[in-house]
């Protein structure tokens, strides 16, 4: 059995966990595991790994129009059959988007590209995180001959409208479809039927906790740390109001925001207004090695999103014996409540602020004690080998009988 990996837009800075999944698989002696995606990612990469992840990585779109036009007559040569069956599910696609045929019929051809190389490499399976327009294309070059698929479930965006995004039917099709928490999961379940729940699996996003020693002392410095693109479903535009509120009474507070993106001229502007530069610092993106010194040196890590799966970056502070304060949305209360940080309601402006100068007023024995209990969660239940070989399990079992 042989397994590939495609992906919408890969490596990117938020898409580390997929790396790390390639990587646990060949660690196992599966592989070597070919990358696919359909475009590479246009922003700069910073961290190394990710660096050398694009280089191995075959880019669909790379191969120009006449190229895939080419490969999709030479399809329809050799297989009429196939080529009707991928595009009447194509159609449905684009019936479900509300049109957009433009977009669905490159998938088609995105498609028709996938299928023939990953014949011609023997793969016997593809797995797909995001159940989006890479998924449709896993779909439909398996309608058209080529390997079984499956696809990780994460949310949010791609389940706020599962209808549009055709979710049933990649379901359909798919040989198993994998969600990352129970809450994904009773999504997809809602929205398809009960027909889907047999092959609708939990399979959470793992890291490598051996990687991730746990600090031995507590930090007492007031200092917060932030990691995430800049964007309005992570609400860091929130952060400039919340450090003018708590400065006076903690002086030395920090809040440090990794990450770049949209809301960055926003969040700086801000931040000027109230006059609170010297508590609140943008840094842009960082290394794999910068993120996990930030959150070990950090009282907590902070995350007041309004929308998301369940964040790697959590799964990691928590291993790294650092707390979370964090929002009661999507999968998040299945791995945070009061036993190892904050979670509040998402938008909620005096409630994070409750919850912050809770964090800042915490003894250390009390920080030690959620960030032992934060650890043990993740090494039970984000561990990577381990999530990786279940998974595995899943896409490499016989058909039921």
């Amino acid at each position: 059995m042989t397994l590939a990996y495609l992906m919408n837009t890969y490596p990117m800075t938020s898409s580390t966990f997929v790396r790390e999944e390639i990587r646990a698989h060949e660690a196992a002696g599966l592989g070597p595991v070919d990358r696919y995606a359909i475009r590479p990612w246009e922003a700069e990469l910073v961290e190394p790994r990710d660096i050398a992840e694009r280089e191995r990585t075959e880019y669909l779109l790379v191969a120009g129009v006449p190229m895939l036009l080419g490969g999709a007559l030479a399809e329809l040569a050799s297989n009429p059959a196939g080529f009707a069956r991928a595009l009447a599910d194509t159609a449905r696609l684009s019936r479900a988007a509300g049109g957009r045929i433009v977009h669905h019929a490159a998938y088609f051809l995105e498609a028709v590209r996938f299928k023939r190389r990953a014949v011609a490499a023997g793969h016997s399976h593809v797995h797909v995180h995001f159940s989006t327009n890479s998924a449709a294309v896993a779909m439909l070059a398996h309608r058209l001959g080529g390997p079984e698929y499956s696809f990780t479930v994460h949310g949010p965006d791609e389940l706020e409208d599962p209808g549009a995004n055709a979710l049933a039917l990649k379901a359909r099709h798919a040989k198993a479809v994998i969600a990352i928490t129970d809450y994904c999961r009773g999504v997809v379940v809602d929205h398809c039927g009960s027909w889907v729940a047999p092959k609708v699996h939990i399979v959470g996003c793992g890291i490598d906790p051996e990687a991730l020693e746990p600090r031995e002392e507590p930090v007492t410095a007031a200092r917060l740390v932030c990691v995430g693109r800049l964007c309005a479903a992570k609400q860091q535009v929130l952060l400039p109001e919340l450090a003018a509120r708590l400065s006076a009474d903690f002086p030395d507070l920090k809040i440090v925001l990794i990450g770049d993106g949209e809301d960055r001229e926003e969040i700086e502007r801000r931040r000027a207004a109230l006059g609170v530069e010297s508590h609140l610092e943008l840094v842009g993106w960082g290394t794999r090695e910068e993120v996990r010194a930030a959150l070990s040196g950090a009282r907590a890590m902070l995350l007041p999103s309004l929308a998301e799966g369940l964040p790697v970056v959590i799964m990691e502070a928590l291993a790294l014996g650092c707390p979370v304060i964090s929002t009661r949305i999507a999968g998040i209360p299945e791995l945070l409540d009061e036993s190892c940080g904050w979670i509040v309601a998402p938008s909620d402006a005096n409630a994070l602020e409750m919850a912050v100068r809770s964090c800042l007023e915490a003894d250390p024995e009390t920080l030690s004690a959620m960030g032992r209990e934060g650890r043990a969660r993740v090494v039970a239940r984000h561990d990577q080998t381990q999530n990786a070989a279940r998974l595995r399990e899943i896409v490499f079992a016989p058909p039921a009988v």
